[in-house]
């Protein structure tokens, strides 16, 4: 088996990290000029361990092997949240890079297709999954036509400015691409709490993201009764409680929901705000679930406007995301992996996080592999995992990787 380099994946990783470093933490939004910058070096990085590289259409990185296939991809994202840590995404990437470079250097290995990807926008900056949907042939250019980022910039104009617009697209090769494998850290603690170094994903977290906006009437603070108003702010605060009541109510044990930002028009302690926004997201592993909620949800918002006197609309934020599982086969080759390196130091579990992987999941069998987040911490500038549980979840996804492409080939 092609063992990897461990000081050359971690120096890669901490370069990578230099990229919006700000603390411990990185801040590298999908298309800023230092995501732009870092996609650049990646490119490079790919051609320097001999892969065809190139940014495409959309900024996805895309390093594609010179060997025939099949090939097996393997990647994740480089952009970050707004806060956000430095291995979320990026871990999986450099996995990539260096199992192409581990790959090159096995006389065992050596011919093996490894394509490696970091994809646009996994972190919806502008579109969730931008990249990752484009390369399986999705309809983008609705997003690239509307969609925006919280600084109102368009995503046409910031694909123009980083020189990408227009360039082809990364696409999926059916008669390639055999596979697609992510590595990632957990983000959440139950590798940590069980004492177990290897997650084996069997399932993804389907996501519905919606935007919620109440529309009352500007007035004074002082002069306006509280009888009279049309409180916007207020109405979106009496509905988030309600709401928050009716999908507890509904909820199955994997659910979740969250109301990540909530904006009043014009924010003054001394008027009555005129308008108010929220956006909510709920996630489940089941769609009959999400379902349930998305109706229940509905039909809050139609009893609240139809009450008054504050009208509220419902708009998806986003595209919905649905649950998927992973592929039975591959999550068979990265436990016998693990199993090889740690006997009994692994464990199957579902991912409450949405990545990649699910969008390509039902274009190419795919596969996940988790390693621990330390104290369960993520989408924070806190967010770190162990070294070597890094180097360990890379050597693993570099036995599988092996396991997966011999087996393609019979």
């Amino acid at each position: 088996m092609a063992s990897i380099n461990p000081e050359r994946l971690l120096a890669d990783l901490r370069r990578l990290r230099t990229f919006g470093a700000q603390g411990a933490g990185v801040v590298r939004l999908a298309l800023s000029p230092i995501d732009v910058e870092s996609r650049h070096w990646l490119a490079a990085r790919m051609n320097e361990a001999g892969l065809a590289a190139a940014i495409d259409g959309v900024g996805t990185v895309f390093g594609r092997s010179r060997s025939p296939g099949p090939a097996l991809i393997i990647g994740s994202h480089s952009d970050t949240q707004p806060s956000g840590g430095w291995l979320d995404g990026a871990m999986g990437v450099i996995y990539g890079l260096e199992i192409a470079r581990a790959f090159a250097e096995s006389p065992g290995e050596h011919g093996l297709a490894i394509d490696v990807a970091s994809w646009m926008d996994e972190e919806g900056t502008f579109s969730g999954y931008l990249g990752s949907r484009a390369f399986c042939g999705e309809a983008i250019e609705p997003a690239i036509a509307t969609a925006r980022n919280r600084d109102s910039m368009a995503l046409g104009e910031a694909l123009e400015r980083a020189g990408f617009a227009g360039r082809p697209l990364a696409r999926l090769e059916p008669g390639r691409h055999a596979a697609y494998l992510e590595s990632h850290i957990e983000q959440g603690g139950r590798l940590e709490t069980a004492g177990k170094r290897i997650g084996v994903v069997t399932s993804i977290v389907g996501i519905r993201d919606m935007r919620l906006t109440f529309t009352g009437q500007r007035n004074h603070a002082g002069t306006t009764p509280m009888a009279i108003r049309r409180d916007a702010g207020a109405a979106l605060l009496a509905f988030a409680t309600r709401l928050n009541e009716e999908f507890q109510a509904l909820a199955g044990p994997e659910t979740v929901w969250t109301i990540g930002r909530i904006e009043l028009d014009p924010g003054s302690t001394s008027v009555v705000p005129g308008k108010a926004e929220m956006l909510l997201q709920f996630r489940d592993g089941e769609a009959a679930c999400l379902d349930r909620l998305a109706e229940r949800l509905r039909e809050l918002v139609a009893q609240t406007d139809r009450k008054g006197p504050v009208r509220v609309q419902l708009a998806d934020f986003d595209a919905p995301v649905q649950p998927v599982a992973m592929d039975e086969g591959l999550q068979a080759q990265i436990a016998e992996a693990a199993e090889r390196h740690i006997p009994g130091g692994w464990m199957p579990m579902p991912s409450g996080a949405g990545h990649d992987a699910q969008i390509i999941a039902p274009y190419l069998p795919a596969a996940m592999l988790f390693v621990p987040s330390i104290g369960g911490l993520s989408h924070d500038f806190g967010e770190d995992t162990k070294e070597e549980d890094i180097v360990l979840g890379c050597q693993v996804a570099a036995d599988a990787a092996a396991a997966i492409l011999r087996a393609a080939r019979k």
